[in-house]
């Protein structure tokens, strides 16, 4: 089966698999590429509320495929940075589901969906320090805005892996499951996020990543929305809301 980026949607649910089974889900130059214009697509479909990002079987990614590196010209690095950004920039919710080896380009991924589940047993790295590659400058930005300097020094200098519970503790991750329970809780979660206002999401998804100049913007559309008018009356009710907001 040649390395592919597999997606589904279903139920306002983007679901992204990372297929490259024979290489632990190593992603190639082509899936490096592949991903922004994928995620574009994704996040112009109204039906799209959340997406969830994950790897094919037991491993989520094992970073970048090795062995393309040796080509001459090869531009892996600046692709997953691209690719890294496109995720990162995805105006809707983003969770990754990970399970086995979530390694260099991997971690990369993984770091630049908003929230992180994962399965127990779960391995996280960072390994550039082992092949002898700068990483990238927003790529260590953003790990330090998620776990804190400290260990993101102690994940880039020693490029050693750690387990789901210290990546938790770390909040590298956000929860752990026990085997057979990921899938479960992910699509739990997910119905959660899809019962939120997007409105709500959207807007602290933009001023979370320190786009403050988007505040007029947001303000407009919570008043064009009517998401607020529907959440009071809801609440006041004593009914589920139907936010009627898609971006």
């Amino acid at each position: 089966m040649e390395p592919q980026l597999a997606h589904r949607v279903a139920d306002g649910v983007a679901t992204v698999v990372i297929g490259n089974p024979a290489k632990r889900n190593a992603m190639t130059a082509a899936m490096w590429r592949r991903l922004p214009a994928l995620l574009a697509e994704l996040a112009a479909d109204p039906g799209v509320r959340a997406l969830v990002l994950t790897g094919e079987g037991d491993t989520f990614c094992a970073g970048a495929d090795i062995s393309t590196l040796r080509r001459p010209g090869d531009e892996q690095q600046a692709l997953a940075v691209r690719a890294e950004e496109a995720l990162a920039a995805f105006p809707k919710p983003t969770l990754a589901a990970v399970r086995g080896y979530c390694v260099g380009g991997g971690c990369q991924l993984a770091a630049a969906c908003d929230l992180r589940f994962a399965e127990e047993g779960a391995r996280f790295g960072i390994t550039p320090a082992k092949l002898g590659i700068v990483y990238g400058a927003s790529s260590t930005r953003r790990l330090v805005s998620l776990v804190g300097p400290a260990t993101a020094k102690y994940l880039l200098f020693s490029g050693e892996l750690v387990g789901a519970e210290r990546a938790l503790r770390t909040g590298l991750v956000d929860e752990v499951l026990p085997p057979g329970e990921l899938d479960a809780r992910v699509a739990e979660f997910v119905r959660v996020l899809l019962s939120r206002s997007l409105l709500t999401q959207m807007a602290a998804k933009d001023f979370a990543e320190g786009r403050t100049d988007r505040a007029g913007h947001w303000a407009e559309e919570a008043r064009r929305s009517g998401d607020r008018e529907e959440g009071v009356a809801a609440f006041l009710e004593r009914r589920p809301p139907r936010f009627t907001y898609r971006g």
